[in-house]
Order: structure tokens, then sequence, then C-alpha cells
């Protein structure tokens, strides 16, 4: 079978995110993120001042329930005083999109890159945020199939506010079905039976995600971390109970940063909810913000379960690891403009975030169809471009010259009778002539338009080729990473793109630590 093709894509995201990426923010926003080797090298040794050489591990390994390349990687770096470059996301069905495995890469790409380059030992950590409570974002993905794109979803439903550690998985059996088949007859089964052997019956959302990521990640060395379990909440606890005594003033951190955020002319990613920390409060395993009313008498409770929401998670995780940056995605880059207000509010350094890697697969059969159409991926972006495109490729000669020959008639006589009118002395006022003009050219359009509706109706066998390569690439409208989920493309092409995967997250890094 062919090698599919990878295609590296700028990363995106609103125009906060885009301006962050682009170092276009006010400083005290973010923290600045180091560039050359000796920033990196002198940014990890002050990390490693700031955490105790091999106790977080001891006391996250039981989280970690790390096994082969990854427990000897995390123990390697521990031992030897290192650092970790942390990524992660809420649990997705079936590993949930794309941009899950480009996150993980891009870590593990950025730890081996700053090890190499600066000597000091680094671990990859994907924090999987078991912890989240958003079952509607949890309980589908999406593949695509010859008949476009087609959800895989769990059919039961969530209780409101549980954990997805603790939310049943229910009847996986069909959806798993599904999945298999959009994989088709693949040739390596193997990330299939990782899966059947992940999401199981009496499995949770949680569980069943960490234990299918582990396989998929731990032989690559990555440790995945899980966020709800006991281990990591009592590492947490610490640093929650600290926001929760000073949740006041963070607050107003918040609400001061994100004015000046609108004042700058953007939305802040993350909105504030008046009267609420950012401490999670959990009752058999249901999540409630902890009131900023409330905030100390739950500090006092030594039996509080309490989590952290998306804008304290950096300055937590930061504080059981010794986390030398966060690879992000658009939407979480756009978020640490208010974590950097968070950190300042409780007296610690604020996180350092970079930038995932970001990229579209193109299967070859995909790009045989691309080739047929005489399209590119960027054509798919505009929703209608494509089509035009097929259209006009699609009008006969005849008619196309016919039609063009029209335009320059008509643009040629009405110049002339534009001329003729003002040698009268403008008998008639330029503007009707010009708004004839303008009437006439848009009845030609409407007449091209309608010619190029009719000719595309003809090509059954292109507009088939454009709904199957818009499933694989544009699905549901939305960039390949953002909905398609990876493991049929994995059950097709195995190794051979998971290499080409690696190779374009290690060409991100070295953007990331430069010479």
């Amino acid at each position: 079978m062919s090698a599919p093709r990878v295609v590296t894509e700028a990363l995106g995201g609103g125009a906060l995110s885009r301006a962050i990426q682009a170092g276009a923010v006010p400083a005290e926003w973010v923290a600045p993120v180091p560039r050359r080797v000796a920033e990196w090298r002198a940014h990890a040794h002050q990390v490693q001042g700031r955490v105790a050489t091999g106790a977080w591990y001891a006391a996250l390994q039981p989280a970690f329930a790390a096994t082969g390349a990854a427990a000897a990687r995390l123990q390697r770096v521990a031992e030897a005083g290192g650092v970790v470059v942390t990524t992660g996301q809420q649990p997705g069905l079936f590993g949930g999109p794309l941009y899950t495995w480009l996150k993980a890469l891009s870590a593990l790409a950025l730890a081996d890159r700053i090890e190499r380059e600066t000597g000091i030992p680094a671990a990859p950590v994907f924090w999987a945020a078991t912890d989240d409570a958003d079952y509607a974002e949890a309980s589908w993905t999406a593949v695509a199939t010859e008949l476009g794109v087609q959800r895989l979803s769990l059919s039961t439903s969530g209780r409101d506010g549980l954990v997805m550690a603790e939310t049943p998985l229910g009847p996986i059996e069909a959806a798993l079905a599904e999945l298999a088949a959009a994989a088709a007859s693949a040739p390596h089964g193997e990330i299939l039976e990782a899966l059947r052997a992940a999401y199981v019956p009496g499995a949770t959302v949680g569980s069943a995600y960490v234990h299918f990521l582990r396989s998929v990640l731990e032989p690559l060395g990555i440790g995945v971390l899980d966020a709800w379990h006991p281990a990591t909440l009592a590492a947490a606890r610490p640093t929650l109970v600290s926001a929760l005594q000073r949740a006041a003033s963070i607050d107003e951190a918040v609400s001061m940063r994100n004015v000046a955020i609108e004042r700058s002319g953007y939305r802040p990613q993350v909105a504030r909810i008046a009267k609420l920390s950012l401490v999670f409060r959990a009752e058999d395993g249901v999540k409630a913000r902890v009131p900023v009313a409330e905030a100390q008498a739950v500090a006092s409770d030594t039996t509080a379960t309490l989590s952290a929401n998306v804008l304290l998670r950096p300055v937590v995780e930061q504080g059981i690891l010794p986390t030398v940056a966060y690879v992000a995605g658009p939407g979480e880059l756009a978020y640490f403009a208010q974590v950097g207000a968070v950190a300042e509010a409780l007296g610690v350094p604020a996180p350092v975030a970079v930038p995932r890697w970001s990229a579209s697969i193109v299967d070859p059969q995909t790009d045989r169809r691309l080739g047929r159409l005489g399209l590119v991926i960027e054509d798919l972006r505009d929703s209608h471009a494509a089509e035009r495109r097929l259209g006009d490729r699609a009008i006969p000669i005849p008619l196309r010259t016919e039609l063009e020959s029209l335009r320059a008639e008509v643009q040629r006589r009405m110049q002339a009778m534009l001329t003729a009118n003002a040698a009268e002395g403008e008998l008639i006022a330029e503007r009707v002539l010009e708004g004839a003009r303008q009437q006439i050219f848009h009845r030609l359009d409407r007449l091209e338009r309608r010619i190029r509706t009719a000719a595309r109706g003809r090509e059954t066998e292109a507009m088939a080729d454009l709904a199957a390569v818009r499933a694989i690439l544009m699905p549901e409208g939305h960039r390949q990473e953002r909905r398609l989920n990876l493991v049929p493309l994995l059950a097709r092409h195995g190794e051979t793109l998971l290499a080409q995967l690696r190779a374009g997250a290690a060409m991100h890094a070295g953007t990331l630590v430069v010479p």
C-alpha cells in the first residue's frame, strides 16, 4: 500500500491566539517563551530548582502506571533531576480527533529536542483530563467513509457534572463495529485490537480513554497521567487549597486581565463567571465550582475532593511536575493570556506554553481524487470554491468561449455608448449608463452560474470524488485534525504513517528550539 502524505499547516486559531503565536501581545500577559538553546537551558535550570529531584515521580507513579519505554524514560528523567514537556486533552471517544495525537507527538518531539540540544534529561507527559465533565464532547467521534462523514457515539447519556473517570461507557459494540468498518480491510489490525482491549463492558469513558492512550503512546516513551487518579488529586491539593484561600484575589486578577484583553480588541478565551472560584469540588464524582464566598471554608475541609478549571490547571500541573513547557492547541494558547494572571495572583511563575504541530493526512486514494479534480487542500477551505472550479472545468468549451465573447462585446459596446454620450454633452446621466452596464453584467453572472450548475450536475463522478475528499480533509466543514478519528488511518498505514507524523512533529520542534 502506498504511503500517505502528511501536510504541515498553520495552527490558526482566533485573533488572540494568533497574536500570541506572533508575539504581538503585552509581555505581562504570557510567560516569555525560550527560543535559543541557551534560553531553554536557562529556563530548564529554573524549573529544576523548583521541584525536588525524583519526588514528583514517586508521588505520581500510581497515576502514571507507566510501563515499557514510558516508564523507563520517566524514571530516568526523575532520577537525573530532569524536566518534562506536557500536553493534554479531555477524553474523546476512541482517542478523540487527530489533534489529540498531534499534541502528544509534539510533546515527544520537543522533549527529544530539548534533551538533545541542552543535555538536560526531558520526558513527554500527556495529561489525560479524566476529571473533565463534558460528556457531550467525550461521547462521540467522526470517521470518513465513501458516503461521507459518519459520527459514532455512545448510546447512553452522562449525568450533568459527572467526571468522565466515573461516567459508565455503556454499550460500545455497535460503535466499535462502525469504526472497524471505516478502517475496511486494514492490514494493521493491532491498533483495532488495542482499541477493543480498552473499550470493554464495565469501563468508564475516562478509563477506556486512558487505557487506549497508554497502549499507543507508552511504546513511544510518552507517559500518560490520569488526572482523576487519587495520587494526582493528592499532589494537586496544595495548589488548589492555595487557590481557594486566594479566590477573591484570583477572581479580581482574572477580571482585570479580561478587561485588558477586551480593550486591546480581543475576546477572552474563557469567560469569567462572577462569584465563582477556579476550583471545583466533587461529591460522588459530580463537580461544581466553589463559590468565592465559600472558598475559605472548603479550603479548610480536608475531606473535599478538589480539581481545577482550565485556567488553573496549567498552574496545578507545573506545581506537581517539573514542567518546562506545555504544548498547546490554538484555543489553549489563547487562554494562557488569562492563566498568567492566575499565576501572578498565586505568586508563582506563569507557565510557558508553545504551539503544537498542525497537519492533515492525505491518504493515497484521496490524493488521486484531488488529482482527478484538479484541486489542492486549500481549495476545500472555501465552501464554494471547489464547486466553482468543477463547474468551470465542466462547462463545454464552445459555451465558455461564447460567454467570454459576450462579456467582452458588452463591455466594448457599453464603453462606446459612454464615449458617444459624452460627445453629446451627456444626453443621459453617466450613472444611468453605468447602472445599466452593471445590471447587464449581473444578468450575465447569473447566466454563468446557471450554466456552471447545470454542467456540474452532469459531473456525477467528480461530485462523488469531491464528497469523498471533503469527508476526509474537511469533515463537517472543519479541518481534519479537529474532527476525524486517527484510528482508521493508522489501521491502514501503521508504522509508516506514525513515522511520518513523528518526522513532522520533529521538524516543528526544530522551529521551537533553535541552535
